[in-house]
């Protein structure tokens, strides 16, 4: 077993990424004190060819060195806007007929492991604030919740950590003819 090497890895140009066909996937941040973390999500969504983010409330925006200290370039491939209410990006994406669900810890949320995707359908997550999550007033708006099911003590995860493993889990439960 070797290690493969950067010119091995069939990396997409800017150009081929923004061409190729995109996850149907869309990540709203609200509220999002960390510059580390906002990068780091671009960096997910990046991989698995996210369609777009929305950057809510006091969430900074590219450019900003401290986001691309962990993007990595991604604030350049991936589609992102900036909106000052989270309220108004929830109701306009359910006017598209996007289904929304809230990344957080509420009544009757559903824990990731059992969420069942549907191929016909483009979801948005929404990630909230590292210390308040999302804000109640976008969780009524939601068309649901999701959980991710944790065991230990803290019951709390980084943003970019839920975002990883939500994207990953959703990314995975697609069949293979819509994300690849």
């Amino acid at each position: 077993m070797r290690k493969l090497e950067n010119s091995e890895l069939d990396r997409k140009s800017i150009t081929d990424f923004k061409e190729a066909k995109k996850t149907p996937i869309i990540i709203v941040l609200d509220d999002i004190r960390s510059l580390h973390n906002i990068g780091s999500v671009f960096r997910t969504a990046d991989a698995f060819l996210i369609e777009k983010i929305y950057l809510c409330g006091i969430t900074a925006i590219p450019p900003n060195k401290e986001i691309h200290k962990t993007a990595l370039g991604a604030t350049e491939t991936v589609a992102w806007e900036y909106a000052k209410n989270v309220l108004d990006v929830i109701e306009n994406l359910k006017k598209e007929k996007i289904s929304v669900y809230a990344i957080e810890q509420v009544e009757n949320a559903i824990f990731l492991n059992d969420f069942k995707v549907e191929n016909d359908k483009k979801y948005a997550l929404v990630f909230g604030n590292e210390v308040f999550g999302v804000n109640q007033d976008a969780i009524k708006l939601c068309d649901g919740t999701i959980e991710i099911p944790q065991l230990g003590t803290k019951h709390s995860l980084n943003i970019s950590v839920s975002a990883g493993i939500v994207v990953w889990d959703l990314f995975c439960k697609f069949d293979d003819s819509i994300v690849r």
